[in-house]
């Protein structure tokens, strides 16, 4: 036991010691053209202290090691052995497995330097494409540019092959310049509506925006309680248009799937037709159940006889308090005709009476208009006038001007009393198609149920009647079940083949290249929308040919200007 071996005088020198003479220990033996490693380990990852090398400079670690980190050998820490040949106890300490690790990192720091600079060159590879993209864009322009040129040549020369005159030359010159004037007054006009739309556009940015400042000041002059209020409401009108959004994006891919399952199964006749059947099966499932529920509720004969006799004089109540409405209505719809009918007739002589009357109040009126009027004059041309005689003179005027009033009231009357009639009639023709509407439906569930009683007093009937009819359900019940199992197994078959046929496709090295392919044509192409994009919205920003017009036009109009006043000039 390492305990119980004492230690020598003659102790050998630590590993690193220089104590005897002699022949030096294993663990300081001078290194030849490389530190020994010790057998059976990998180089660089030897134990500490042990014959791996020196601590300053075998091995991959650098760092210090203390003493007291020495794992204890089979012999203690009393002595050490010298070296034997062959392979020795390897201990995988601490310093193995770290150089395991740095080993490891640097695998890892290499390979992503390495993907690195794959991602460079990708990334040099897609700026020069882009550029390329670009050459080739104006390259195109170039072309189309030069195919005009030499499209107007070629038409020369053949213009000039085919001995054309002058005057047919530039009576082509003259009718597509009067096209290119009438398409650059179309592009003033467009330019213009433009600009209308535009100013439009601001000015109601520029209401909405006082709106919101209005907004805001009404909410700022608020209560705190309405303040917390609002924003409580906002808030909650946020969260339910998120919800709306996440909604109708669900809803959007919902109908996707739908129409993709709609294209599947129209493009496949097994499909349309398991539909069709599912459909069936679940309309008769429907009708089955309806049938069971109705087979439950269904009692006794002498039950379903109680509860038929039930409803009917049920139904005959019902009947006879609406009969008995309707006989109230109709002798309140006699009484109002009659009244109708009295009125209409005595209409056209009480109008004759009243048109009589106000005519003879407007002559009375007249008279005592010419009455007062000749009393004025007098009154003028009589210095005085007896108070008495004055006196008779009001009376009378306002016993007339009272007659006046009452006669206009009653003629006021009479016209809202013939309107009132009027309404009243139209309203008493409207229940009487009412009421006809009624006694013929009423009629008409009268007809129902007499046949239905008629049908359900024969009970026997009814029992055969609906047995034959559950037997016929049992029996496309049981066709529909067979059906559905040989469709479920046909489809099953069918999964099996689609899904061996997927992984076959899924494990298909020119299916992935494909996919990756088409991967990168949708890059590419996301690229060429984006560029065509930037050129066209540069080339707008940069068109100058209207501009140009313009100028050119206002010059020649300007110099026009200027020679018409150099001649009015010259001529004074």
């Amino acid at each position: 036991m390492a305990s119980n071996h004492k230690p020598s005088a003659a102790r050998p020198a630590s590993r690193g010691g220089m104590g005897l003479t002699g022949r030096p220990p294993s663990g300081i033996r001078p290194p030849s053209a490389s530190i020994r490693v010790a057998t059976g380990m990998p180089p660089g990852t030897a134990r500490p202290g042990s014959r791996g090398g020196t601590i300053g400079t075998g091995g991959v670690l650098s760092s210090q090691i203390k003493v007291a980190d020495r794992p204890v050998t089979q012999q203690g820490l009393s002595g050490m052995k010298t070296g034997m040949k062959g392979p020795q106890r390897q201990i995988l300490d601490k310093s193995y497995y770290l150089g395991l690790l740095r080993s490891k990192i640097s695998e890892l720091t290499t390979e992503i330097n390495k993907l690195q600079k794959e991602i460079e060159m990708y990334n040099q590879e897609n700026s020069v494409y882009l550029s390329y993209e670009k050459r080739a864009e104006t390259l195109a322009v170039e072309i189309k540019e030069f195919q005009g040129q030499l499209a107007d040549y070629n038409m020369l020369v053949d213009k000039l092959n085919t001995n054309t005159e002058m005057e047919e030359v530039m009576n082509d010159y003259n009718m597509l310049k009067a096209q290119n004037d009438r398409e650059t007054q179309s592009m003033d006009i467009i330019f213009t509506e433009r600009q209308a739309k535009e100013k439009q556009i601001r000015s109601v940015e520029e209401e909405v925006e006082q709106e919101k400042q209005a907004a805001d000041g009404i909410i700022k002059n608020m209560s705190p309680e309405k303040q917390v209020k609002y924003t409580e409401m906002k808030t909650t009108n946020e969260k339910l248009l998120q919800e709306l959004d996440t909604l109708q994006q669900q809803l959007d891919s919902l109908n996707m799937k739908k129409e993709s399952l709609e294209a599947e199964i129209a493009h496949s006749q097994v499909k349309q037709e398991a539909v069709l059947l599912h459909e069936k099966l679940y309309e008769l499932e429907s009708h089955r159940d309806q049938m069971i529920a109705e087979d439950k509720s269904m009692g006794s004969p002498m039950e379903e006889r109680e509860r038929l006799l039930k409803q009917v004089k049920e139904d005959n109540q019902e009947i006879a308090s609406m009969e008995r409405e309707m006989n109230q209505k109709y002798k309140e719809l006699k009484k109002r005709e009659e009244n109708m009918d009295t009125f209409i007739e005595t209409f056209e002589e009480t109008k004759n009476q009243e048109l009589e009357r106000k005519a003879q109040i407007e002559a009375n009126i007249v008279t005592l208009l010419e009455h007062s009027s000749r009393n004025i004059n007098r009154m003028k041309q009589i210095s005085s006038i007896t108070n008495q005689e004055l006196k008779m003179m009001q009376d009378d005027l306002n016993f007339k001007s009272t007659e006046m009033q009452k006669s206009q009231s009653t003629a006021r009357n009479l016209t809202s009393d013939s309107q009132r009639l009027q309404l009243d009639l139209q309203k008493m023709e409207l229940l009487e198609s009412k009421m006809t509407e009624e006694q013929h439906s009423l009629k008409s569930k009268i007809k129902q149920m007499t046949a239905d009683l008629e049908t359900y007093n024969d009970l026997p009937a009814l029992k055969s009647s609906g047995e034959e009819k559950k037997k016929k359900l049992h029996q496309e019940r049981t066709v529909l079940t067979t059906r559905r199992n040989a469709f479920k197994k046909i489809t099953e078959k069918l999964n099996v083949e689609y899904e061996t046929l997927k992984t076959q496709l899924q494990e298909n090295e020119t299916h992935s290249q494909l996919t990756n392919l088409e991967r990168k044509w949708q890059h590419h192409e996301q690229n060429n929308f984006v560029m065509k994009e930037f050129i066209a919205t540069k080339s707008q920003e940069s068109d100058y040919q209207s501009i140009m017009k313009t100028v050119t036009k206002q010059i020649a109009e300007y110099n026009k200007n200027l020679v018409d006043a150099l001649h009015s000039m010259s001529r004074n």
